[in-house]
């Protein structure tokens, strides 16, 4: 699986608000709700597995020390929580946030897997983080952000409870511009993916492509945290382009 160098980003262009067409808050949360027993199976056939690396590559872009403090926003069931917890050691401290309560139980369930680990589990909106200024040394979303109903302002939020000096890692899925991986793509998102989650959930594997295709391209996503306060951001394409990890730094 061959990386594209991280790029530094200039100073971008202001942008459109997000494109209209996403499901509602409510809507968003009841879908999870609903497919939580299967996310994590589902994520494991959707990517041949390799979701745990990504995640683990993104873990490695906060940056943090044994000690340190992180938040996962859009937890989910919590993987990429215990991928951060695993560089704060236990002397540090994860937060893993989701408005999915049975996310969260599943998370929560996980934890006997992870002895050491000081991770917690809350329920929260990501649009209006019930923590103070500079509280995190890092803040990371692993396939959340496209859930968003407003990016830019979960974007500043996130910058908002990360501490200056600090990383805001973002890792999702993205949209490849040239073949053969687009028509890939194309093929297993708009076809493969919703023929399969027909067996699940019609609705929320429908809604994944659609929201894939909404979501900003990488110049884009940079442009948005760029103007979340953001700086010395950088991103990096995986998985033949499908996967984009962005990161950017709370100004000093």
């Amino acid at each position: 699986m061959a990386n594209a160098d991280l790029a530094p980003t200039g100073a971008p262009e202001a942008l459109d608000p997000q494109p209209p067409g996403s499901l509602q808050e409510p809507q968003v949360r009841a879908m999870f709700d609903r497919i939580a027993g299967l996310y994590d199976r589902m994520n494991s056939v959707m990517t041949a597995g390799l979701h745990h690396a990504w995640r683990r590559r993104a873990a490695d872009l906060a940056e943090l020390s044994p000690g340190g403090r992180a938040l996962d926003v859009a937890t989910g069931t919590g993987d990429l929580a215990f991928e951060l917890a695993a560089r704060v050691g236990p002397e540090g401290e994860v937060v893993g946030m989701d408005f999915a309560e049975k996310m969260l139980e599943l998370a929560r369930a996980k934890t006997a897997a992870h002895p050491g680990s000081r991770v917690r589990f809350e329920s929260g909106n990501a649009l209006a983080l019930a923590y103070p200024d500079d509280a995190f040394d890092a803040a990371t979303v692993g396939f959340g952000a496209r859930n968003f109903s407003d990016l830019q302002r979960g974007l500043s939020e996130m910058a908002r409870v990360v501490r200056p000096g600090g990383r805001v890692v973002i890792l999702e899925i993205t949209t490849p511009r040239r073949p053969p991986l687009s028509i890939f793509f194309e093929l297993w998102f708009d076809r493969a993916v919703p023929a399969l989650g027909r067996i699940v959930d019609s609705d929320a594997y429908s809604y994944l492509p659609n929201s894939v295709k909404r979501f900003p391209g990488p110049e884009q996503l940079a442009a948005r945290m760029w103007e979340a306060g953001l700086r010395e951001i950088r991103y990096v394409l995986t998985a033949g382009g499908i996967i984009a990890l962005h990161v950017g730094m709370v100004p000093t």
